[in-house]
């Protein structure tokens, strides 16, 4: 996490405003938007972590169902992964995006600070149609290590000329 953290504030001190407004690599998203995209990813781990928390304790065959129910919801799903993501790129500054990663960084380390072996090992079945990353059954330790999986992957879609 602190890697992640480190490559976004070099990547948005270190680059221009127009790199910022370039299309990035095989995704719709323009790069500033990408980049939104890159740090949802992280905050996305509280809510899924409170579900993990919440499926863990329900009979598997629920869990299962649930996942089911979401890979059925796919396309609407990634209508609002883009469009919450277009939007959250277009309405923060570089500096609303660099502090709220910083926060919830910081968050995550304070949580994952308190996490038991226990905790870690509660788990889920998961949405595998929505994310490459998402596996059919992740453990709450999984889930800590997707968003920085995710945030790699998307660097690489990155079009900037210099990418920190």
């Amino acid at each position: 996490m602190e890697r992640a953290l480190a490559t976004f504030h070099s990547l948005l001190d270190q680059v221009s405003d127009a790199d910022l407004g370039r299309e990035s690599h095989s995704t719709r998203w323009n790069n500033r938007q990408l980049l939104f995209h890159m740090l949802l990813g992280f905050l996305i781990i509280r809510a899924l972590a409170t579900l993990i928390r919440l499926f863990d304790r329900l009979p598997v065959r629920v869990g299962r169902g649930f996942a089911r129910l979401l890979n059925a919801g796919t396309r609407p799903f990634d209508v609002v992964n883009y469009l919450g993501s277009w939007l959250g790129g277009a309405a923060l500054g570089r500096r609303q995006m660099t502090a709220l990663f910083d926060r919830v960084i910081a968050a995550l380390h304070r949580r994952l600070d308190r996490e038991t072996d226990v905790e870690l090992a509660r788990g889920m079945h998961y949405p595998t149609r929505w994310d490459p990353f998402f596996q059919d059954y992740m453990t709450l330790a999984d889930l800590y290590r997707y968003p920085v999986r995710h945030f790699d992957f998307h660097h690489r879609q990155l079009t900037l000329k210099d990418r920190g």
